[in-house]
């Protein structure tokens, strides 16, 4: 079986990680979105709210999971009995880093690949932060995450103010 890890904190999941999910899910069996916990890092939702996002997003794909992780994700993906590394790009800057680590998880674990799928051109500028900044301020987040879970985002985020 081939099988893909697509990793990140997904604070919350966009439509620029939807659309990466969706189009990995027509080029893997099995697409795992490994949710990351980062000790260094203060998410506005928790793991368990942002797997819950995740699912519901990708509900309509049938080979699409879900998997919690920390350390490092190459041993995830060993867990996971995956080969490859899913990252998405948005500008040259994010190769820059993600070919870094890329490089670290080959020296880490030789038999893994990382696969970078380029972003749609409509999500370049999108990523979770600007949504949590948008959100936070008041402004409307409808077009830059999925539908299925746009109310219980608002929600949080208001609660959170």
């Amino acid at each position: 079986m081939n099988i893909a890890v697509y990793p990140g904190s997904f604070d919350p999941i966009t439509n620029g990680h939807l659309d990466i999910i969706r189009r990995a899910a027509k080029l893997y069996d099995k697409v795992v979105v490994g949710v990351l916990t980062n000790a260094s890092k203060q998410p506005m939702f928790e793991k368990s709210q942002r797997a819950d996002f995740i699912r519901r997003s990708t509900a309509a794909l049938g080979n699409v999971e879900v998997a919690f992780f920390e350390g490092l994700l190459v041993d995830f993906l060993k867990k996971e009995n995956a080969k490859v590394i899913l990252k998405g790009l948005r500008a040259t800057s994010d190769f820059e880093y993600e070919f870094q680590m890329a490089l670290v998880n080959k020296q880490l674990c030789p038999d893994v690949e990382t696969v970078f799928l380029s972003s749609s051109a409509k999500y370049t500028f999108l990523s979770s932060s600007v949504v949590r900044e948008i959100g936070r301020l008041g402004g409307d987040i409808s077009m830059f995450i999925p539908a299925e879970i746009l109310d219980d985002v608002k929600t949080a985020m208001t609660a959170k103010k």
